[in-house]
């Protein structure tokens, strides 16, 4: 019922905890790497969590930077400037717009030829790469060249990935993803050629607004089937958004960039075996807990910076993701900065699209919506999936997702946030809380059968009692590892409801009623603290709060009409259960 009373009294030991959290972090900062993010959490397990999180919190910050900074002097290297260009978003470069992604000419030296192939103007430029519209000496073929933007100043991690998108994208044969016809490396400068696509890309006809449904469907049905390909190869995107759709003067989408692509294995029987990155090196590139891809279109999962979880319905839920940008014109999620936009990714849902818009049809809203749900087994299960129902709709057909939203609706009520987690660490000491809060509710039924009036040993039970063990379970909590904000909130919830019955003792006085004859109340308190858990942690507490309501009920009617009352022994029983259970459930999930 309630465990943190001794939250004030171990204020100090968390910020001596906080504290030696902060010097580690600064020292990650001195040298950020993985080999010194490895060499702290070796040394310190105890903030291994957390530094982990906080180094996927400083690619994300650095992603920000990258967007916000401008260009910086250029530096002697290869043709004189190749290595001057910075990650930028990818724009088309345009002399009338010196705020485009492309460096406007004058400002620069310029590169005239690339091997055998002849540089006629840059084109576009991205988180990784800058690429030309070409010429091949020889055969008089047009191509698009892609480089990376920093050269040879160009980190392994910069090298390693360009190497990964060109090899990943060569391995995909499909009329809408763009095909790669050669890759190569000349000076230390690597680079591959693909066919070039005259046109636009989505980003930039977004900006004239959102399209209409069926163009949107039409778009979408094709860019979902080169997906379905990508996926039967065994090959994840990660980073589907609107600037990475490529569309011809015909109106034909291509998708492109796979620069963070990795491989998704398959068990026998179809479930995910696991994600391993597409590396050409010995180098791991992305480490567990690392947030890889564009804020606003990040599946929760990829967010989390949750690799085990990456599937075929994280690319799902990026062509959602775009589908949304397509039909209402900006991205499911915004903020002011790229934590604020992670943060909404993980914990709201998007506006509804069709207050953004209200000329989208709600069949198709249905459908976009399907993309978009946070627990990974209410989306669609693969692109094929989502290519039939997109058709379906094209066609005027019955969609697969009009029939699965009830069905959705109760399944998300019992879905685990991803707070959930944080249970793993209260698995055990909800076992032992349980026992104790059962051990209090039978002593107190005893003191009731032997007609214990007075108010004293009530007291010394649910509130010196129940102080001292929450005290020894904060402890308990302390000792296992630092203790989260959500952990927290929980406790100050416990808190409260351990101050609201041992007010009900002196509310019995002030009224001059018997003693326990406000216990019903106790049930209406910890239904309460296991409705708001719910909320926080996960939907399966909605039962446990559900049987605590009914159980108030119920001792209210046992105290009137039943010749013993034991409706305390009955709340303990259903209390104990209701910790029991979830914390064996977690505590053998912390064991696996």
């Amino acid at each position: 019922m309630t465990e943190s009373g001794a939250d004030k009294s171990n204020t100090s030991e968390s910020s001596s905890d906080e504290d030696q959290l902060s010097l580690l972090l600064e020292q990650l900062m001195e040298n950020p790497s993985e080999s010194k993010l490895s060499q702290l959490t070796s040394a310190h397990p105890e903030f291994s969590d957390d530094l982990k999180e906080l180094w996927a919190t400083l690619k994300i910050v650095d992603f920000a930077q990258l967007e916000l900074n401008d260009p910086t002097p250029v530096p002697p290297s290869f043709a004189s400037s190749q290595d001057y260009f910075l990650d930028r978003p990818t724009e088309k470069a345009s002399a009338d717009n010196p705020q485009s992604g492309a460096v406007p000419s004058e400002d620069r030296p310029v590169v005239n030829r690339v091997g055998n192939y002849e540089l006629l103007e840059e084109i576009g430029r991205g988180g990784m790469g800058v690429v030309y519209k070409a010429r091949q000496a020889g055969i008089n073929r047009t191509v698009a060249l892609k480089m990376i933007s920093q050269g040879a100043l160009a980190s392994l991690e910069e090298r390693s990935r360009f190497q990964i998108e060109a090899e990943t994208a060569g391995q995909l044969h499909h009329p809408n993803i763009v095909p790669v016809y050669e890759v190569g490396e000349i000076h230390g400068h690597p680079y591959f050629t693909m066919q070039m696509i005259e046109g636009t890309n989505l980003a930039e006809r977004l900006y004239k607004g959102p399209l209409s449904n069926r163009d949107a469907v039409a778009l979408l049905v094709s860019i979902a089937g080169a997906l379905a390909e990508a996926h039967q190869r065994g090959i994840l995107h990660r980073d589907l958004k609107p600037s990475n759709i490529l569309i011809d003067q015909h109106g034909c989408p291509y998708v492109s960039d796979f620069g963070l692509a990795c491989r998704y294995e398959m068990t026998a029987g179809g479930t995910s075996s696991e994600v391993t990155e597409l590396e050409p090196g010995p180098t791991r590139l992305t480490m567990t807990g690392a947030v890889l891809g564009t804020p606003g279109y990040l599946a929760p999962e990829q967010a989390a910076g949750n690799r085990k979880s990456l599937d075929e319905t994280t690319d799902v839920y990026g062509l959602g993701a775009v589908l949304y940008a397509m039909l209402t014109g900006v991205a499911p999620f915004q903020g002011a900065n790229s934590l604020e936009v992670l943060m909404r990714v993980l914990e709201q849902e998007p506006v509804q699209p069709r207050l953004l818009n209200p000329e989208i049809d709600r069949d198709l809203e249905l459908i976009l919506l399907k993309c978009l749900q946070k627990p990974q087994e209410l989306r669609y299960q693969s692109a094929r999936e989502l290519e039939a129902d997109l058709k379906a709709y094209l066609n005027d057909e019955p969609i697969a997702a009009r029939t699965s939203h009830f069905s959705q609706i109760w399944l998300r009520m019992f879905r685990e946030t991803h707070h959930a987690p944080v249970l793993e660490n209260w698995g055990l000491l909800w076992m032992w809380h349980s026992l104790v809060l059962l051990l209090i509710c039978v002593i107190t039924n005893v003191l009731q059968y032997f007609d214990f009036e007075t108010r004293l040993p009530y007291l010394s039970i649910w509130c010196v009692g129940l102080w001292v063990w929450s005290g020894i379970f904060w402890s308990a909590r302390r000792r296992s590892g630092p203790v989260t904000f959500v952990e927290r909130q929980i406790a100050h919830v416990w808190t409260g409801s351990l101050i609201a019955s041992m007010l009900l003792f002196w509310l019995e006085y002030a009224m001059d009623l018997p003693v326990l004859s406000l216990s019903p109340v106790l049930g209406f308190i910890s239904g309460c603290v296991f409705l708001v858990k719910a909320g926080i942690l996960t939907g399966a507490f909605y039962i446990q709060s559900a049987a605590l309501f009914v159980t108030g009920v119920l001792m209210q009617l046992i105290s009137m009409h039943s010749p013993f009352d034991f409706s305390i022994s009955l709340f303990g029983v259903v209390a104990a259960v209701s910790f029991w259970v979830p914390g064996w459930y977690y505590f053998r999930q912390s064991r696996a």
